[in-house]
């Protein structure tokens, strides 16, 4: 389909849209927008079916690194061990991907913020943090990914996941994204 682009405002980029069916997690829409003229690109992953709130974790090993992960634009995701977490906002993805592509997202997270740090504690932290996460890439230290999902939809495939139910206070803390309106 031809769509207007959100980023150049120009008609042409073109809209993808599939319904796909993910082991293990269910039915997912697979939404992509690419317009040819700015390269905007924008790609999201939408749960269709909704599951009970869970709480995915897993050891990150060399057996585990390439462990496939669903991350619905609901979940949020933490590396406890290194103080790493991403919370969903209004404009959250979700994706499949690995153990590995999750930390790789995360070095990505790090990086766009080094730009940003101006003093010199902040940008030590964060080549730090830099140096743990390829660390754990490489097996030489240990940590735990974590996906907190209130809508159950992601998941982290592995038989040594270990899923349980999130309590009514781990709910009450955790984001979703979603703007509310209550009257």
């Amino acid at each position: 389909m031809i769509v207007v682009c959100p980023a150049c405002h120009e008609k042409g980029a073109k809209s993808v849209m599939k319904e796909i069916e993910i082991p293990h997690f269910g039915k997912v829409l697979e939404t992509t927008i690419l317009c040819d003229k700015c390269n905007y690109k924008h790609n999201d992953v939408i749960a269709l079916e909704h599951n009970d709130p869970a709480k995915y974790e897993l050891d990150i090993t060399n057996e585990t690194i390439s462990s496939r992960v669903v991350r619905s634009q609901s979940a949020t995701v933490s590396i406890p061990e290194l103080g790493l977490k991403v919370e969903p906002g209004p404009k959250s993805e979700g994706y499949v991907s690995n153990v590995e592509g999750v930390i790789t997202r995360f070095e990505d997270a790090v990086k766009r913020a080094l730009k940003l740090f101006c003093d010199g504690e902040s940008l030590e932290n964060a080549e730090k943090i830099l140096i743990k996460l390829e660390e754990l890439k490489e097996g030489k230290i240990k940590a735990k990914l974590i996906i907190e999902d209130p809508f159950g939809q992601s998941n982290i495939v592995s038989p040594d996941t270990i899923t349980t139910p999130l309590s009514e206070e781990e709910l009450k803390n955790l984001k979703t994204g979603f703007t509310i309106i209550e009257e």
